[in-house]
C-alpha cells in the first residue's frame, strides 16, 4: 500500500516538473512604420507565465549574421532549455526574451548589422529603439525602463549589444556579447568585396574598397571607434560582458575592445575560452552571459 502511494506521489512529482518549462513562440510580428513592413520576432515566455499578474524583466536576444535568423537561438542554441534551468535554480529571475529579425530580406543578400543604412532608406536601428522596444513594453507584461532591460547577442548580435550600450547608455542595465563581430580598421580594409558588400555595404556604402570604407558612417558605427568617442562615465552606465573564443577570427577585435576599456578604467567582464565561432561555443557561453545579465535586472 505504501509502495503504491509512493509511486503515485512520484508520478505526480514528475508530472508537475514536466510542465515547468518556458514557452517559445516563433512567427510573432510587429508592424513597423519606419521600415514600412512587418518585423518578425521570436518570444520566450518563462515557466509560470500567465499564471498570475506579475510583470517581468526583458532580455533582447540578438541573433547572428550569415544565415542567422530570429529563431536560431532556440533551434540551435537550446536557449529556452538554458533559460528554464537558470530560472528554476534561482540563479536568474524569470524573464521574457525577445529576438527581433535582423536580416534585410529572405535571401539575406545584405545584413543590417542592426544599423541604419547610410542612405537613410532602411533605418533598422531607429525601428528598434523607437518602435520595437515600446511595442514589447506595451504588448507584454514586462517591467519598463532601463533597470529591467538587458541585451545579449552572438556574432552580429554581439556587435549590436555593445554598439547599443555605447550609443544608448540609458537604455540597458547590462549588455553581453558572445563572439562579437568586431573588425579592426585593417580587417575592414582587407575584406573581400563580396563579403564587405553583404555585411556592410548598405550601412556604410556599397562598392567601397580599401581605405574608402573607413568613412563617416563607418566611424559612427564601429564599436572599436565608438569606445574612443564615448565619455567613460557614459560607458560605465551599462554593465558589460564580453566572451570570445581563442580560435575565433574575431578574437583580435574583442581583445582590442577590452584593452581600450581597461585603459579608460571601465569595469567589465572579459572571458577568453578555447573555441571558435560556432554553436558549440555559444551554447556553452550562454549560461554565464545570462547569469551576468540576470543579476542586473530589476524585478
Amino acid at each position: 500500500m505504501l509502495r503504491a502511494i509512493l509511486i503515485v506521489v512520484a508520478g505526480l512529482f514528475v508530472s508537475a516538473n514536466a510542465f515547468a518549462a518556458g514557452v517559445v513562440k516563433e512567427g510573432q510580428v510587429m508592424a513597423s512604420r519606419i521600415l514600412g513592413k512587418n518585423v518578425e520576432f521570436t518570444l520566450y515566455l518563462p515557466p509560470g507565465y500567465g499564471s498570475d499578474e506579475r510583470r517581468y524583466p526583458v532580455i533582447y536576444l540578438m541573433h547572428g549574421g550569415g544565415d542567422g535568423k530570429n529563431q536560431d537561438w532556440y533551434r540551435y542554441g537550446n536557449a529556452n532549455l538554458i533559460f528554464d534551468k537558470l530560472i528554476e535554480s534561482g540563479e536568474v529571475p524569470p524573464f521574457i526574451a525577445v529576438t527581433p529579425e535582423g536580416r534585410r530580406d529572405e535571401e539575406n543578400k545584405f545584413n543590417t548589422y542592426y544599423m541604419n543604412d547610410a542612405d537613410g532608406k532602411y533605418l533598422w536601428q531607429d525601428m528598434f529603439v523607437k518602435e520595437f522596444i515600446p511595442h514589447v513594453e506595451g504588448s507584454f507584461p514586462v517591467i519598463a525602463g532601463k533597470k529591467s532591460r538587458g541585451i545579449l547577442g552572438l556574432s552580429m548580435g554581439g556587435y549590436a549589444a555593445m554598439a547599443y550600450a555605447l550609443k544608448y547608455p540609458d537604455l540597458f542595465a547590462g549588455a553581453a556579447a558572445l563572439s562579437a563581430a568586431f573588425r579592426t580598421d585593417q580587417q575592414i580594409v582587407a575584406m573581400d568585396q563580396a563579403g564587405y558588400d553583404r555585411r556592410y555595404g548598405k550601412a556604410w556604402g556599397e562598392g567601397l574598397s580599401g581605405t574608402d570604407r573607413l568613412n563617416q558612417p563607418y566611424y559612427a558605427n564601429s564599436v572599436l571607434d565608438l569606445v574612443d568617442k564615448t565619455p567613460p562615465d557614459a560607458i560605465r552606465k551599462t554593465e558589460l560582458f564580453i566572451d570570445c573564443g581563442s580560435s575565433d577570427s574575431f578574437f583580435v577585435g574583442n581583445a582590442e575592445l577590452t584593452v581600450k576599456l581597461q585603459k579608460l578604467g571601465v569595469p567589465h567582464r572579459f572571458m577568453a575560452r578555447e573555441g571558435g565561432h560556432d554553436w558549440t561555443y555559444w551554447r556553452s557561453g550562454l549560461p554565464e552571459a545570462t547569469r551576468f545579465i540576470g543579476k542586473l535586472l530589476h524585478r
